[in-house]
């Protein structure tokens, strides 16, 4: 991957970034992690182009993250499922691949039905969010990020909502997923996860890069905020 992160400001009542600047190359899975309120989530969200930012501007492979090219090429995971609740499983991914990918019915089933086998909810298709667990719902809206077939996938805080019980489950299946030769972004509060699955670890604090490098930085952190906030969630 190839991020580009040029003098990023955002406000929404109160300006939560401040003047980002960062380039990355050669990496394919980067977390970034930080307590609430440090602008990890509002960052994921400008770098999948789901939001401008107020200045600046931020290029992904080679592509401005507002185009409608690098849009196309990317699928997004939400804290909470964010699937429709009167389909089921199964339609809430042939309607977008039919309706944003122009995908024939019997298309999209077929795309549809492998994603959710992939995610092991081949026995779940036709049911309705509301009657399967957070941790299957969460791997359902997984399914259908990849149903557009992204180059990236972004996952902000996907576990957030659920207990560790079902966080296991949902992690796991991500993991499941590193065979792909997709790229990840994630938000995560799950350190373990950062651990095994990233390759690159972005940390924030009020809506500042205080340090980055290998995941190895969070055994050996040289800023005081760093040290600080592995200190309290060792």
């Amino acid at each position: 991957m190839k991020l580009n992160i040029n003098n990023i400001s955002h406000s929404y009542d109160v300006e939560v970034l401040h003047d980002l600047k960062f380039n990355l190359e050669g990496y394919k899975s980067i977390a970034i992690i930080g307590v609430s309120g440090s602008g990890k989530s509002t960052l994921i969200r400008l770098m999948s182009g789901m939001e401008k930012p107020t200045f600046g501007n931020i290029d992904i492979n080679e592509m401005n993250v507002s185009s409608e090219e690098y849009r196309k090429k990317i699928g997004f995971v939400f804290q909470n499922h964010n699937l429709f609740p009167h389909l089921s499983l199964k339609r809430n991914i042939t309607l977008i691949l039919e309706k944003t990918r122009n995908k024939t019915k019997e298309e999209a089933e077929t795309i549809a039905l492998s994603k959710l086998k992939l995610l092991h909810l081949s026995d779940q298709v036709n049911k309705l969010p509301k009657n399967v667990s957070g941790g299957q719902a969460q791997r359902a809206s997984i399914a259908r990020a990849l149903s557009v077939d992204p180059d990236i996938i972004f996952l902000d805080e996907p576990t957030a909502s659920l207990d560790p019980i079902l966080t296991h489950e949902v992690l796991t299946a991500v993991e499941e997923l590193k065979g792909l030769g997709k790229e990840f972004i994630f938000v995560t509060h799950v350190l373990s996860f950062v651990r095994d699955f990233a390759d690159y670890v972005i940390y924030m604090h009020e809506g500042r890069i205080h340090e980055y490098g290998l995941p190895s930085i969070l055994d050996s952190p040289k800023t005081k905020e760093l040290k600080e906030f592995m200190r309290k969630v060792r």
